[in-house]
């Protein structure tokens, strides 16, 4: 029989123990996603490079077994103030910390841990073909667009296991909101550096460095460093008005703030106490003139508080 592409699911749990699988389900664990893209096998290998009286190539052995996907998450709320949304288990397998405030919001913050960093199992169903994907661990940007459905775009590498025949789950996405479009009205403030600039577009790269460490008694998928980014573009001003140069040419770090959505239970903020600018550029948009900037994230002496995104 043909297999469809457009029948797929993805289903994501957390692990309570690194690399065994919680068996997500459809009825509680189904993803939302868009733009997916999976590698269900994406080992090391090793070529013998034997040595013989005639020509050809040799084999290549397997080293290292993983899987990794990619996928975007559409930017919304979790449906209730100080409710987790449901694509809070990918935040926290990028190095997020999970902290609810009842009726109020559920802030996630980074945390610089190694082997205590949560992972989950992802499972892919290609029409009736089960991957799975256990102990997985990944990267995941912003992107914010004027006139554009905000979105997460996620990338894991996880271990991988027997693909095998499945029948597809049933999945429930009740529980994931109806985002809202970027614009002057569903997106009430974004400043920069204290300064409320008309704004194009924002992205915001976690950079995770994420690896494989395959060893004789140990299997993993680590994240072993991040340096969070970005880029903004915004309608260029006066001097006067705002002296952005002066700013790059300091090296001076500020505040970053957005909101985005108007109804609790369907609002999102990401905010950054110090935001350095780097490398302005103008731009041409509708024979407008723009500003646009690369971004760095930089944490305090605290550690861990160069970004936060905060779902009410």
């Amino acid at each position: 029989m043909s297999l469809l592409m457009r029948k797929r699911t993805i289903l994501a749990k957390k692990e309570v123990t690194y690399g065994t699988d919680p068996v997500p389900t459809g009825a509680v664990n189904a993803i939302l996603v868009r733009n997916l893209s999976v590698k269900p096998f994406d080992g090391e290998l090793v070529a013998r490079d034997l040595v013989r009286p005639y020509l050809g190539s040799s084999e290549n052995l397997t080293a290292a077994f993983r899987g990794m996907c990619e996928f975007e998450v559409e930017l919304a709320g979790g449906g209730a103030a100080g409710t987790a949304p449901k694509y809070a288990p990918l935040l926290q397998a990028c190095g997020f910390t999970e902290t609810i405030n009842a009726g109020t919001d559920a802030t996630y913050a980074f945390n610089s841990n190694v082997d205590t960093m949560d992972s989950v199992s992802i499972y892919m169903n290609l029409d009736g073909v089960l991957h799975k994907f256990t102990g997985a661990r990944g990267d995941a940007s912003l992107n914010v667009e004027a006139k554009q459905i905000p979105v997460i775009k996620f990338s894991f590498t996880g271990l991988f296991q027997t693909v095998i025949d499945a029948a597809a789950p049933t999945p429930d996405y009740s529980s994931f909101q109806k985002p809202v479009v970027v614009n002057s009205v569903n997106t009430p403030t974004f400043t920069l550096h204290g300064f409320a600039a008309p704004m194009q577009s924002l992205s915001v790269d976690f950079g995770n460095q994420i690896v494989h460490r395959s060893l004789v008694g140990s299997d993993k998928i680590l994240r072993t460093d991040r340096q969070v980014t970005g880029a903004a573009s915004i309608e260029a001003n006066l001097v006067a008005t705002k002296d952005w140069w002066t700013l790059v040419k300091n090296n001076t770090v500020g505040a970053l703030a957005l909101t985005h959505g108007l109804t609790a239970g369907n609002i999102v903020q990401v905010n950054s106490a110090r935001v350095q600018l780097i490398a302005p550029e103008y731009s041409d948009s509708d024979g407008v003139a723009m500003l646009d900037f690369d971004l760095a994230f930089i944490p305090s002496s605290a550690g861990n508080d160069e970004l936060s995104i905060v779902v009410k």
